[in-house]
């Protein structure tokens, strides 16, 4: 790249925020378009405005960007194709045309800047913050719990035992294990008046988790993914708390160690230590129980 690629990049970037700024809107995609990884044209993917990546004062770092085009020089050398071993970029599907990028915008930097005509893609639907309004104000309970996908509820060796796999061939679409006892827990909560929300820093589809857990007979109220990256989620955060305080008179915290009970009125909060060496799941519906009679 000459000398001056970085300004020309950054110019390109700039640009496309511009074309696309009060025009993008996101769409659901539909399940062929979620199901496989595809390749889309560079072209038609877009720089997320609200991601750090398209902040001038923050990013692009070119030194990442520098780094993958030299790994993709070599993957291409030594294996005949670029893109060899990287998982997709993430991306969300929008009018009027193309994709936005959710995450790997330094992958599809290099690619752009090495003149690659294709990428793989790996085509999401994440929750929106009206969607997330539209939630709350459609909900009837007054109670919710909130769980962190990655930590508590996805299996994790270091938690104990997972649930059984789901039967073949299910399980090639939905590869990721629950904690063992979180259908149980889940089916109390639902059958208890507790709306669930579970939040990840992952980009997980909406449709994919909603779907994983409808395979074990529960429901999830609300699903939040990618929230280390989405900008515009962290700056309405105090608007939809907001909503959540108004809506729901109690807030529980269930953590892989404690259940945190918050009164969303007074803001007053207990501390319940979870005793689940041996049966993690019935200790938390003991404390629930407690809570609840």
């Amino acid at each position: 790249m000459g000398k001056n690629a970085g300004t020309e990049f950054d110019e390109f970037i700039a640009k496309e925020i511009k074309t696309y700024a009060g025009v993008a809107m996101p769409v659901k995609a539909g399940l062929l378009n979620r199901f496989f990884v595809s390749k889309a044209a560079c072209k038609k993917l877009h720089p997320n405005p609200d991601d750090e990546f398209s902040i001038p004062s923050v990013g692009p770092s070119y030194r990442i960007i520098s780094d993958y085009e030299k790994k993709f020089i070599h993957n291409e050398n030594t294996n005949g194709y670029y893109y060899d071993g990287e998982e997709p970029i993430m991306v969300e599907k929008i009018r009027p045309d193309g994709y936005m990028i959710l995450n790997g915008h330094h992958r599809w930097a290099a690619a752009v800047r090495l003149g690659k005509p294709r990428i793989p893609v790996k085509v999401i639907n994440v929750t929106h913050e009206q969607e997330i309004r539209d939630i709350i104000k459609n909900s009837n309970h007054d109670k919710r719990v909130t769980l962190d996908l990655d930590e508590v509820v996805f299996w994790n060796e270091n938690n104990g035992p997972a649930e059984k796999a789901l039967p073949f061939p299910i399980n090639r679409i939905y590869k990721d294990r629950l904690r063992l006892g979180i259908p149980a827990l889940f089916n109390m909560f639902n059958k208890s008046g507790y709306d669930i929300w579970i939040y990840s820093s992952k980009f997980y589809s909406t449709d994919y988790i909603q779907n994983l857990f409808k395979k074990y007979h529960v429901h999830v109220t609300g699903i939040i993914t990618g929230t280390s990256k989405r900008k515009q989620l962290k700056d309405d955060k105090n608007a939809i708390q907001d909503l959540y305080s108004k809506k729901y008179l109690v807030t529980l915290h269930v953590d892989n160690d404690v259940v945190l009970m918050i009164d969303n009125k007074t803001k007053d909060f207990q501390e319940f230590n979870i005793d689940g060496e041996e049966n993690w799941s019935k200790a938390v519906m003991d404390i629930i129980k407690g809570l609840d009679t």
